[in-house]
């Protein structure tokens, strides 16, 4: 069962709307904005706020009928951007506030996006790690404040009389912002500023050191799904067990190369080999041979240490995946059933391969 065409078409639409919307919003701002005007932006914003009821209809749809695409987040967003703006019709919001809850719609900007996606699982598998930190930003910062209130009280009463007053210049100092409207006065009070400046750089490090080892792992563990389900679409790789194939999963690297291109030349010195996913491959021969998806080449060069035999253009545009030398070895030594058809198939070429 299709998805609604608003569904289908979310991405490039959603944006669209989005950032109509939020620019009538920032304009409807304006307090010199003529009556018309508002008028116009005002009923493009329902007309917005329709098309995401639709939109929202086509997406819990989707969900009923556990479609890949509907899930969580997305759902999350729709359903937001449809109930926030209601908000605006309370009897307590005033008519100029009103178009103030469509900023909502800023999430419209990240809905489907993949960065985004990525960031919420990072969030997620770092929680924990986070929170630690963060509790470690309130610790600090409280004792910031308190430090403050004890120094700098009798000096400047309006500023650091409370904690609660003193927190406002711990978090500008720990943030290392320093807006200058608190300053300590006394030696004591500077030092501590010092003292929590670089506490901030420490606490933010970390938490910058966190998120970027999250991405990391993250980005490493989808490419490795993915190089997983194209490897294993490779005959020549079906028959190994889950532990050498995880092996070949993280020697190759996918390469995308346009038709037309030259992927390797005659008479170049050859370190790596490559293995056709998607495309087709012409190999200049004395008798040209025209390689498809499954076939692999360039191995003559990496076996006997020879240079290329042949120059291989794409016929097509071509997904491969690269085996370098040095790992054609690693792989050798832990799969030797699949080095030897390697070999065996080098030379087999090789022989067929007219001598110059």
């Amino acid at each position: 069962m299709t998805a609604w065409p608003i569904s289908r078409a979310s991405a490039p639409i959603g944006v669209l709307l989005a950032a109509i919307g939020l620019a009538g919003v920032a304009a409807l701002s304006a307090p010199t904005i003529s009556s018309t005007i508002q008028l116009m932006i005002m009923s493009s914003l329902a007309l917005i706020w329709g098309l995401y009821v639709l939109q929202l209809a086509g997406t819990v749809r989707s969900r009923l009928h556990r479609r890949a695409e509907a899930d969580s987040a997305t759902l999350a967003v729709d359903l937001a951007a449809v109930v926030v703006p209601l908000a605006g019709l309370l009897p307590d919001i005033s008519e100029r506030d009103q178009s103030l809850f469509c900023a909502i719609w800023v999430l419209k900007l990240l809905r489907g996006s993949a960065a985004f996606r990525l960031m919420a699982r990072v969030l997620v598998n770092e929680t924990r790690n986070l929170l630690g930190v963060m509790a470690i930003f309130g610790i600090v910062l409280f004792c910031a404040a308190l430090a403050a209130h004890v120094l700098e009280r009798d000096a400047q009463p309006s500023t650091f009389d409370s904690i609660p007053k003193a927190m406002w210049w711990a978090v500008v100092t720990l943030t290392t912002t320093g807006y200058g409207d608190a300053i300590p006065q006394s030696f004591a009070g500077r030092v501590l500023a010092g003292l929590v400046m670089m506490c901030g750089i420490g606490v933010f490090a970390l938490w910058a050191g966190i998120l970027a080892t999250g991405f990391s792992e993250e980005i490493r563990r989808h490419d490795f799904m993915r190089n997983w389900q194209l490897v294993s679409g490779v005959p020549l790789f079906q028959r190994l067990g889950s532990a050498e194939l995880a092996e070949i999963v993280r020697a190759l690297r996918p390469r995308d190369v346009p038709a037309g291109a030259v992927i390797c030349r005659k008479g170049e010195p050859g370190d790596q080999m490559y293995f056709i996913l998607k495309g087709r491959v012409s190999v200049a021969a004395a008798t040209p041979v025209e390689l498809g998806p499954g076939a692999f080449f360039g191995e003559i060069a990496l076996v006997t240490g020879e240079t290329r035999s042949a120059t291989v253009t794409a016929s097509t545009a071509v997904a491969l995946l690269s085996l370098h030398a040095s790992d054609f070895q690693i792989v050798s030594g832990r799969s030797p059933e699949l080095a030897e058809t390697v070999r065996q198939t080098a030379l087999e070429r090789r022989s067929a391969v007219p001598k110059s």
